[in-house]
């Protein structure tokens, strides 16, 4: 199993920018797939963005153009670059990983999520 953490999520204003972060106990982004999620009140956990473990990126329609996916094995951490951020993006955003990654897109793993980090966009 592995543990995951988040950071970097805050308040920011509409047009902002903010950078998460999500860390692992052990090198597990090469070797398996990833997913960005956000989730708030009363919805289902919405997938964002995911990576493959070569490294693919994908984004949901909502946040392409605007999100970018990268990754620093070295530190066996990946980051999520939001920019133009508007009020609907606000929401607690959560990194899960060692799903599977099928048909372009991925599917979670039940037992990798981290803690969350709430992103608020609001002037």
């Amino acid at each position: 199993q592995v543990q995951l953490v988040e950071s970097g999520g805050g308040l920011v204003q509409p047009g902002g920018s903010l950078r998460l972060s999500c860390a692992a106990s052990r090198n597990i982004f090469s070797i398996n797939a990833m997913g960005w999620y956000r989730q708030v009140p009363g919805k289902q956990r919405e997938l964002v963005a995911h990576m493959t473990s070569d490294g693919r990126a994908y984004y949901a329609d909502s946040v392409k153009g605007r999100f970018t996916l990268s990754r620093d094995s070295a530190k066996r951490t990946v980051y999520l670059q939001m920019k133009s951020l508007k009020p609907e993006d606000t929401a607690v955003y959560y990194c899960n990983a060692g799903g599977t990654f099928r048909s372009g897109t991925y599917y979670s793993s039940p037992s990798s999520w981290g803690q969350g980090t709430q992103v608020t966009v609001s002037s």
